[in-house]
């Protein structure tokens, strides 16, 4: 088998600028949390056609760099937290500006920073066009990987916004840099930043294991809290729009508005969400992961059909 170099992006524009933005890439959390992003690809996978089954069992089984890390995900849901297990590879460093888009609003009138590029809009672009076109079954695996995961990403509300005001004029990095308060179990207070209060769907999905590991949650966890995210969003809501399964610009619009009038609605640094906060965040967050999973396997099954 032909070797791979870990550090290359296969076969496209993706490439371009990313060791430039490396440099001065803020640290940031990666989309969902693992329990978030295997929901989206439960979701996907139960629609798949026998065909697109067949192709991703295929290529999931092509042992990508790195071996160790790609050994762990062989199967559609557990792929789709592959790109996030890259996250403690310092080679793949270079691909942790492709989990985002953030498109930025004022909030006091600050000028708005230029949206970075490539980004996780280039990247879905950039990765369905290797898998439609590219002979390289190495590129195609990777690239596969890459899709499951943007998908779950341009999704989460906060990974297609960043808040811009004096105090942030370059913006908050999706709510990274705001610090809310939330209840924990024994009823005490404890901070959490409000991107990582959004990735894990507000404390709602199944939880992995913590850093540095970053374990995802056991399988058996995924249907039951994917099957909750479906209820009350049907695939035929015509707003899901599975008849245009590559509008990837139209996805991360819907998460920069829902981002504004949900994720941000009122946090600030020290602010606790209330009931209202959260039960419409949650009603969000769910609904978010229902239709990546629906939009995932349009996608694919039109690549496949």
């Amino acid at each position: 088998m032909k070797k791979q170099n870990p550090r290359r992006v296969v076969r496209g524009a993706i490439a371009i600028g990313l060791v430039c933005l490396t440099l001065c890439a803020p640290s940031v959390s990666l989309g969902w949390g693992p329990g978030g992003h295997m929901m989206t690809a439960q979701i996907a996978f139960a629609r798949l056609s026998p065909n697109a089954k067949t192709q991703v069992k295929m290529l999931l089984a092509i042992p990508i760099n790195p071996a160790a890390t790609s050994a762990k995900s062989k199967d559609f849901v557990n792929a789709a937290h592959w790109a996030d297990d890259l996250r403690s590879i310092p080679a793949f460093d270079s691909f942790k500006p492709l989990h985002f888009i953030d498109k930025s609003f004022s909030t006091d009138g600050t000028s708005l920073p230029a949206i970075p590029a490539p980004n996780l809009v280039t990247a879905l672009r950039d990765n369905v066009k290797i898998l439609k076109t590219s002979t390289d079954k190495n590129a195609k695996a990777q690239a596969l990987r890459f899709i499951i995961h943007f998908v779950g990403d341009i999704h989460q509300p906060l990974h297609c916004a960043t808040r811009v005001d004096h105090a942030h004029p370059a913006g908050d990095q999706g709510g990274n840099k705001v610090t809310i308060k939330i209840t924990d179990a024994n009823g005490n207070l404890r901070s959490v930043n409000l991107h990582s209060y959004w990735d894990g769907g507000l404390e709602s999905f199944p939880r992995g294991g913590p850093a540095p590991q970053f374990a995802p949650p056991p399988l058996s966890q995924i249907p039951p809290a994917a099957a909750l995210a479906t209820q009350g969003n049907p695939s035929t809501d015509p707003a899901v729009k599975l008849n245009d399964p590559f509008n990837f610009q139209a996805w991360a619009n819907e998460s920069l508005a829902l981002a504004k009038s949900a994720a941000y609605n009122g946090m600030t640094n020290g602010t606790q969400p209330s009931a209202a906060y959260r039960s419409k965040g949650l009603k969000v967050a769910r609904q978010r992961v229902a239709w990546g999973g629906y939009r995932l396997a349009a996608l694919l099954n039109s690549i496949w059909p």
